[in-house]
């Protein structure tokens, strides 16, 4: 998986596109970066924040980002919401030379580094300002120099320039998906929107992330349609739902059969995406041809 600087090219992300871009001196460096996509309420903060500790586990360096303007995506590494970086800029004027690094960064469980993004107040701002500002902060404290993997957690599955920032800094976007119309209809517009910032970033798809769901046959179906890859898939257990309720990543819940098994599925995600996963270049389908696939009598 390439690693190293991402430059932006020449052209707009896409045609008619009005993107964000990526100021070309604030490259993440040598970490590996994941973005996770998905519908809103899929499960991304729980899937994030577990594969995180994951790759902890596995003795990586992680930092992981949370960017939704709710803030919660720590929740479960930290035990709480924690001040965001636009919260910490607005205490001091937004003069981010008087910051230190414990105003915006904070330690979760196995060492996990978290960072809460945030966002500007409802209707006065572009979220892709908000990234820019963390990867900025980050970078002026030197915070990335000693990180293995960084994992973006994005807001539902918005693809608008904002919140399709962390594309530009990212090696691989993974996608949360239940095996339902609604998230497979999410996840096709997403898919459209990597490949639109494929065409000038370093950002490929990873993959999709199967949660929630007891069977995995929607999903598969429109992976081959596409050409896409399932890389996990997660069950919809009660175990993961109390997880959540009790501030509390699945690596630190009571032991279980069928937890041992979310685990240790957790473990071997970090290890396939840590070793590098192939590029997919699946191509968005229609929104009628998905209707079509998968079927409306």
């Amino acid at each position: 998986m390439a690693a190293g600087t991402r430059p932006m090219r020449g052209k707009g992300d896409g045609d008619g596109s009005v993107q964000v871009h990526l100021d070309p001196g604030m490259t993440i460096g040598s970490a590996k970066v994941f973005s996770v996509y998905g519908k809103g309420g899929i499960g991304k903060s729980t899937t994030s924040s577990n594969l995180s500790v994951a790759f902890a586990k596995l003795g990586k360096r992680v930092l992981q980002i949370g960017c939704d303007p709710k803030h919660d995506s720590t929740f479960t590494l930290t035990k709480r919401l924690v001040p965001t970086v636009i919260d910490a800029l607005e205490a001091v004027n937004f003069h981010s030379e008087e910051l230190r690094v414990e105003d915006f960064v904070y330690e979760g469980y196995a060492g996990v580094m978290c960072v809460e993004a945030g966002g500007p107040p409802a209707g006065t701002g572009c979220g892709g300002y908000v990234v820019g500002q963390t990867v900025r902060l980050l970078k002026e404290h030197h915070l990335l120099d000693d990180t293995d993997v960084v994992v973006f957690d994005v807001l539902g599955d918005v693809v608008c320039g904002g919140f399709a920032a962390p594309l530009q800094h990212a090696d691989r976007a993974l996608i949360v998906a239940a095996n339902d119309f609604d998230s497979i209809f999410a996840m096709n517009r997403i898919v459209a929107a990597i490949k639109a910032k494929a065409k000038n970033y370093e950002v490929r798809l990873g993959g999709v992330i199967c949660n929630r769901s007891a069977g995995t046959d929607q999903i598969d179906k429109y992976n081959a349609a596409v050409g896409m890859e399932m890389l996990a898939h997660f069950p919809d257990l009660d175990v993961i739902r109390r997880s959540r309720l009790k501030k509390s990543t699945l690596f630190e819940m009571e032991s279980s059969p069928e937890l041992e098994a979310v685990k240790d599925s957790y473990l071997r995600l970090a290890a396939r995406l840590w070793a590098g996963t192939p590029p997919a270049a699946p191509s968005a389908m229609k929104d009628r041809d998905i209707f079509d696939l998968l079927g409306f009598d």
